[in-house]
């Protein structure tokens, strides 16, 4: 073992609160909170579909406990609007959209389309944390449209792949059919974690299906990409070395079987984007994939980087240094300089493509 190397690395026994790399004031609000979802077992790689979908109906409720405090804590929102539009999916069912803007506005705004964290598998756009995101995000200036897909376990499941990416397409041409009554000059699609997987697997399926141009660009956060955590591949060197650090390989691999129970999804890109050939990558719109630094998930995002940048396609790729899986987003009373910084990067990203 060489003690120089970074996190689990070096230190099998290491952990977010107890690496040195780790922002501080993240760091000590971990220490205090414990697991991510307390009181939650742990489950194994190997669990069975069915233990599969009870840990995610007890992760959810363990979630919930914290909603009340969260929503104690969100401020306020004065100039921000939400609207709620119900739509139908390829699938016959009915898909809800929560609209974001500005209630005092001039002129076409750049839009994201907001598909949340979870893994695809459990979570919803109505959970305090994400609304507070689309709130900050048209404060600043944008229309954010949260859409609230299938999961494959949870209260809003079990559907798995591929309900939740047909839900999240059907959203997208959506808001593209109605620019002009969005009054919107642009449409990136981002989203966290399993919503990063979404973001970019919908513009994969754009493309493979003919609509690729309705989307002007991604903007992937720590995106769940590799479907790779019961194997981790030796390239992927994060998932050994930040494993456990908000995330493991075991509870991943096993929400891998929520999302596609019978494995057959293993190698499909638009299950599992890193899985992408370039030949499937020629002709995306511009991306950003940003990375947390002591996320299990940070290298599969990088790899992936890669092979946009391979394929031709326009990708800047960055590290949000000290910070754990979702980092940059999870803590804005924590360290609301972090969580501006990914706020006015995104919306910048996002106002580019309208003027380009």
């Amino acid at each position: 073992m060489d003690k120089t190397l970074p996190g689990k690395l070096g230190n099998p026994n290491a952990t977010f609160e107890t690496d040195s790399r780790a922002d501080p004031r993240i760091a000590a609000v971990m220490a205090l909170a414990g697991d991510l979802a307390p009181g939650v077992e742990e489950i194994p790689a190997d669990a069975s579909y069915e233990e599969a979908l009870a840990y995610c109906s007890a992760f959810e409720d363990a979630a919930a406990l914290t909603h009340p405090m969260q929503v104690e804590m969100m401020p306020e929102f004065p100039t921000v609007e939400v609207t709620t539009q119900v739509i139908k999916g390829v699938d016959g069912n009915n898909i809800t959209l929560y609209v974001h803007q500005p209630s005092l506005r001039t002129g076409s705004l750049p839009c994201v389309m907001h598909t949340h964290g979870g893994g695809m598998v459990l979570m919803t756009a109505k959970d305090p944390d994400y609304v507070r995101w689309r709130n900050a995000l048209a404060a600043m200036g944008l229309v954010v449209v949260g859409v609230e897909f299938r999961n494959g376990g949870g209260s809003l499941g079990n559907h798995p792949f591929p309900a939740g990416l047909n839900d999240c397409a059907s959203a997208a041409q959506w808001v593209d059919a109605n620019r002009e009554a969005l009054n919107i000059s642009s449409l990136v699609i981002s989203g966290e974690s399993g919503g990063g997987n979404l973001s970019i697997a919908t513009t994969l399926k754009a493309l493979k299906d003919g609509w690729v141009e309705k989307i002007d660009g991604v903007y992937a956060m720590c995106p769940y990409i590799s479907g790779s955590y019961a194997n981790p591949p030796a390239e992927l060197v994060s998932l050994e070395e930040n494993d456990g650090y908000i995330l493991n390989c075991s509870m991943m691999a096993a929400l891998v079987r929520v999302y596609d129970p019978t494995g057959e999804q293993a190698n499909n890109s638009l299950a599992w984007p890193l899985q992408a050939r370039a030949d499937e990558l020629v002709g995306l719109p511009p991306h950003i994939i940003s990375v947390n630094e002591l996320d299990p998930l940070r290298d599969e995002g990088l790899v992936f980087s890669r092979n946009l940048l391979a394929a031709g396609v326009s990708v800047v790729a960055k590290t949000v240094h000290g910070t754990p899986h979702a980092g940059d987003m999870s803590f804005p009373d924590i360290t609301p300089d972090i969580y501006q910084e990914t706020a006015r990067s995104l919306y910048g990203f996002a106002s580019a493509l309208s003027s380009s």
